[in-house]
């Protein structure tokens, strides 16, 4: 298996947020499914991928996921 994995760095630039946001979000269960190993932190495409079709919308009358 094959996957590509990416750095909480990589994620925040691609979605323009602080390094920092990803954290909370892990602490808190609020963002995409991660990998631990160690003290690294990755996160799979696939995953990060699922998390954005997740939280497409329309308009603003949905809360975040």
């Amino acid at each position: 298996m094959n996957q590509e994995l990416i750095t909480p760095d990589v994620l925040a630039t691609r979605w323009d947020i602080k390094r920092e946001t990803l954290s909370q979000w892990r602490w808190n269960g609020r963002g995409p499914q991660f990998l631990k190993l160690g003290r690294k932190v990755l996160y799979r495409i696939q995953d990060i991928e699922a998390f954005e079709t997740n939280n497409l919308r329309r308009d603003n009358s949905q809360a975040f996921a």
